[in-house]
């Protein structure tokens, strides 16, 4: 895999990043609302700004790159691909932050369902997570696996970054909060509490400090104009 990143044109940029750029590319779907939000935002969206802004002051963005792949061990398919990965400054604190998009689309498979005839490799992959995590298993079966992942992603990256912290955080753009119940239940696997809008320390002791959140945005508009970067 290519560690050299290009600075993007606009939100087509993203799309070719895509899985399966036709099908996962569509007006008022994740993909496309993350793409256009984060472009038109020239830096942080302001939802994701008011969340960072609980671990310093000034939230800037650092870098930020789409469908962003991390490593994890035990499967053929070994890879996260997270939806966006940022690298963020606030005050005098860093943060490396993984975006799960959504908008209707379901957080993937629960934990139970995931685990059916697992593989060995799965369940060594499962087993590094809640090590890397600090979760004690057996995991309920109604928790979503790639919420998961996509935070086991955020502190993985923040090792390898040596930033201050790391976020997990979906960026949602269902003006009914659609599959917040599912967030909510993952929040409380560590004990805390979870409320839209909100960014939660849910292990203030390690290192790196680890939290969550849920960001809620609006749907771009489809006349709304991208800002290019140059």
């Amino acid at each position: 895999m290519s560690r050299i990143y290009l600075p993007s044109q606009g939100d087509e940029d993203w799309r070719r990043l895509l899985a399966d750029p036709v099908k996962h590319w569509r007006e008022g779907y994740s993909a496309m609302c993350l793409a256009k939000s984060w472009e038109n935002a020239s830096g942080l969206p302001s939802e994701i700004a008011r969340l960072i802004v609980s671990i310093g002051p000034s939230p800037e963005l650092l870098v930020a790159l789409p469908e962003h792949k991390v490593p994890l061990p035990g499967s053929r398919r070994g890879d996260s691909q997270n939806d966006l990965f940022a690298l963020i400054r606030a005050g005098d604190e860093t943060v490396s932050v993984t975006i799960e998009g959504k908008v209707d689309e379901p957080f993937d498979q629960p934990l139970g369902m995931w685990l059916a005839n697992a593989s060995a490799g799965k369940l060594e992959r499962l087993a590094f997570i809640c090590d890397l995590l600090r979760l004690t298993q057996p995991l309920p079966g109604n928790i979503r696996y790639q919420l998961l992942h996509r935070t086991a992603s955020a502190v993985i990256e923040a090792r390898r970054f040596k930033t201050d912290a790391a976020a997990m955080i979906v960026h949602s753009f269902s003006p009914t909060r659609r599959w917040f119940d599912d967030y909510a239940a993952f929040v409380a696997l560590f004990g805390a509490p979870a409320r839209p809008d909100q960014l939660v320390c849910v292990h203030s002791e390690s290192t790196p400090r680890l939290y969550l959140g849920w960001a809620s945005g609006e749907i771009p508009s489809r006349t709304q104009s991208l800002v290019v970067t140059s």
